[in-house]
């Protein structure tokens, strides 16, 4: 895990590298309360970010060269690459071949529907991470570890309103998330 790290911090920053450990222990912390694989939380964590590059074009020409096919959200939305595009790079440069953590982190930016366990702990936990400051964050943190899909809920939807109030576009994938587990929620709550 030490090279792990100094490798990160070599490709991201010093910066970025100190929030995926905070991500990366946040994310062991909900994987120890959920009784998930903790290794898998720790290594998807610490590599959530791997790709987030600064620069737009080199963004898109990384993701090009892995031949990612980007959707005109994540053209507009470019911030939403570093997703996908660290899947491949944990996959091709910190030689990551589960597809569980692999998943966890192309997803952990927009959700998607049905996520895995995995899935919804690195989202989560880069969501709530200590340095984490804004409105509501509290409660976030306190859902986190009281009930994983409430909490993912609240979080989607503060992101779908925080992108509705600068005019933003949305992904459809987020979207898909949060209609994913809105019904698992009322569908439960029907007692059919």
């Amino acid at each position: 895990m030490d090279n792990l790290l100094e490798l990160l911090v070599e490709r991201i920053g010093e910066k970025r590298a100190e929030h995926s450990i905070r991500v990366m222990d946040t994310a062991v912390k909900l994987a120890s309360h959920y009784s998930s694989d903790i290794n898998k939380a720790r290594i998807a964590g610490a590599l959530h970010d791997c790709a987030k590059y600064r620069d737009k074009s080199y963004l898109l020409k990384r993701a090009s060269d892995f031949g990612i096919i980007l959707d005109k959200t994540m053209i507009i939305n470019y911030q939403l690459i570093h997703g996908p595009l660290g899947a491949k790079v944990a996959e091709d440069e910190f030689g990551i071949e589960d597809e569980e953590i692999l998943d966890a982190i192309r997803y952990h930016t927009t959700g998607r529907e049905n996520m895995s366990l995995l899935d919804k702990i690195v989202y989560m936990a880069d969501y709530i991470e200590p340095s984490r400051n804004f409105s509501g964050v509290e409660l976030a943190r306190q859902l986190a570890f009281k009930d994983l899909d409430e909490s993912l809920i609240y979080a989607m939807n503060n992101t779908i309103l925080d992108l509705i109030k600068t005019n933003k576009l949305i992904h459809l994938d987020t979207i898909k998330a949060r209609n994913y587990l809105v019904s698992k929620k009322l569908y439960s709550s029907l007692n059919l």
